[in-house]
């Protein structure tokens, strides 16, 4: 049995069908692992000691029940033997804040996906590092770079730099009169740049979010965008279909597999529209509850094998 300490949402905000999250605290529990939950907020660090009060927990596969509380303890983080950094976005100076707090521990603990790899490669950005995987992109706030973007390329889609979920995507036609609305929106809305990136009209045939475990792709779902949508994000209306890699896919993965390895990335999910890369999500990769749903692999299972795998190898080395 291995303590396991959760960093997450509070559990009563999850959506029970499709958060990864929970897949995974199963699947530790049908391992025999202790759970234990906190939400990143209550982090203290003092002395070098970092701890968060926390609550024993069991879950169960049951949306009329599916988590019950046990004992709480002000609990030591550096005493675990694995934490799970799994809040979601947004991905903010909090978030930041609590990379940096993990990386005290990260010695003596294994955090997985470990906090500083995570804090150094925001999904946007990130990506950037494999420019010719991608789609034409641009991330900039000045209006004449953008401007001058957009007449090269014709039609874009404008998104936050930090944001998720699908929140705040736009498309910008070519010749769009509320351009100069939106760019205003965005400028007061956002201090950062934001991405500006070529519209890929095969978005309607879906976005596939692709799952990776210690750099290598298992599993893939294609998120169809709903009617009247360009997103295709579950929680803005997208649905599930089963797929399966093509070979420009299985290419891409190959080139980011070593580097989300060697980087202590071990759950990963990348973004491909019509063969261009253009996420790679970090921070709290989704998709494992809904993969399973269309009758693919249950991932949790892998994801756990490899967690096991690096915390012996952890203790051997220490």
């Amino acid at each position: 049995m291995i303590d396991i300490a959760v960093q997450m949402d509070p559990l009563e905000r999850i959506n029970f069908a499709g958060d990864s999250t929970f897949a995974l605290m199963l699947e530790a529990q049908r391992r025999g692992h202790a759970l234990w939950h906190y939400t990143p907020d209550a982090l203290s660090l003092v002395a070098g000691r970092l701890t968060a009060p926390a609550r024993a927990l069991t879950v169960f596969d049951d949306p009329a029940r599916y988590y019950e509380f046990g004992e709480r303890r002000v609990l030591d983080l550096a005493g675990v033997d694995v934490v799970l950094l799994r809040q979601d976005p947004p991905f903010d100076l909090a978030y930041i804040t609590s990379t940096h707090l993990l990386e005290q521990i990260q010695s003596r603990v294994l955090v997985v996906n470990d906090p500083a790899a995570v804090r150094n490669a925001p999904e946007k950005l990130f990506v950037m590092e494999f420019a010719e995987l991608m789609p034409p992109t641009l991330i900039s706030r000045d209006r004449q770079a953008i401007e001058a973007f957009r007449a090269e390329q014709g039609e874009i889609v404008m998104k936050p730099l930090y944001g998720h979920g699908g929140a705040s995507v736009f498309k910008v036609a070519v010749s769009d009169p509320n351009f100069g609305s939106l760019f205003d929106l965005f400028h007061t809305m956002f201090r950062e740049p934001w991405v500006s990136q070529r519209f890929l009209p095969a978005v309607v045939l879906g976005d596939k979010r692709i799952l990776l475990v210690d750099g290598e792709p298992l599993g893939a779902i294609n998120r169809i965008p709903a009617e009247n949508d360009i997103r295709s994000n579950m929680v803005r209306g997208g649905a599930a279909a089963a797929t399966a890699l093509t070979e420009r896919e299985r290419e891409i993965c190959a080139r980011l597999g070593p580097q989300l390895k060697a980087r202590g990335l071990l759950f990963v999910g990348i973004d491909v529209i019509d063969g261009h890369l253009t996420e790679i999500n970090v921070t709290s990769p989704t998709g494992l509850r809904a993969l399973a749903r269309v009758g693919g692999p249950d991932l949790a299972a892998p994801i756990f094998d490899a967690i096991e795998a690096k915390l012996a190898f952890l203790r051997k080395s220490g």
